[in-house]
């Protein structure tokens, strides 16, 4: 059963979802639970991909058979729920006087084994896991769902990069695999790295992407983020973000092209986000740097 076929069959309503902003291997949803009086029973077929279930509003009586087994618990914000590919799994919800809140991160599992075989872990088994106190990974979903009520402000690199790290966390906590992910990758090259640079300034106003970067050197998407930090001392998603208010800076400099418009040029999805990294990093906004070039 996929996503959209699970969307459908479950009785709750669909408050906004990843699917139209096209990220790569993850879906998003946010969905809202109906009050009932009546205890509300599922049953769910095997998902195609990994199903992660995290809920975010008050305390909620569920149980979950698997293994022919029932598991009951309070779940609550902070709870994570986690059902493998491949895997049924029956669920029982209690009466509830209010509307609970819910959010589902589906991964595809072809992503999934990228990571781990990149991170040296070619054979894992990611495991059923219910009712875990994990707050780690509420944090990683939280950064997911900002961006998604943003509508993607921050660029597919971003959401490239928390991806990464939610697969990692997954396999350090959610497996059967008691091996460490520490991968030894001897570095990028210079080449490589300038190639890596080169590719970053030739496309800086489009929504870049690990994948896109990475295969322009020919290395793995989850390697190229952990020696490009290593070579440079940024993530990708940092570098690249300094290199557009860099690029804005000495567009403001050097122009006479509104903010707006030189924000489009970089890559910023609109001219307050421009405002917002620039002045972070550089200490004052873009207009304040466009009255002193036009003193």
């Amino acid at each position: 059963m996929s996503a959209i076929e699970l969307q459908q069959r479950l009785n709750k309503s669909l408050v906004s979802s990843s699917q139209s902003l096209g990220w790569n291997g993850v879906l998003v949803q946010q969905y809202q639970y109906p009050s009932s009086s009546t205890v509300c029973e599922i049953e769910v077929p095997a998902l195609s991909d990994h199903w992660l279930n995290l809920p975010l509003g008050n305390p909620a009586q569920l149980t979950q058979k698997r293994d022919d087994r029932l598991h009951e618990s309070i779940v609550q914000e902070g709870h994570s729920i986690f059902v493998p590919a491949g895997q049924p799994s029956y669920w029982r919800s209690e009466a509830s006087e209010t509307d609970e809140t819910m959010l589902h991160i589906h991964l595809n599992p072809a992503l999934v084994r990228q990571v781990a075989q990149t991170s040296e872990l070619a054979q894992i088994d990611l495991v059923n896991c219910f009712s875990k106190h994990d707050l780690r990974l509420h944090q990683i979903a939280m950064l997911l769902l900002s961006e998604l009520r943003s509508d993607g402000i921050m660029g597919q690199l971003y959401v490239d990069s928390l991806t990464q790290v939610l697969i990692i966390h997954l396999l350090r906590h959610y497996s059967t695999s008691t091996q460490n992910i520490a991968p030894k990758p001897s570095g990028l090259t210079t080449s490589q790295l300038q190639q890596a640079i080169d590719y970053v300034q030739a496309h800086l106003n489009q929504d870049l992407s690990l994948v896109e970067i990475a295969a322009a050197i020919n290395i793995s998407p989850t390697y190229f983020s952990r020696l490009f930090k290593r070579a440079t001392g940024s993530s990708p998603h940092q570098y690249v973000i300094q290199q557009r208010v860099e690029r804005a800076k000495e567009l403001l400099k050097t122009t006479d092209l509104a903010i707006a418009n030189i924000a489009l040029q970089v890559g910023f999805s609109s001219q307050s986000h421009l405002t917002q990294h620039f002045k972070r990093l550089t200490g004052v906004t873009p207009k304040q740097i466009s009255k002193i070039t036009r003193i």
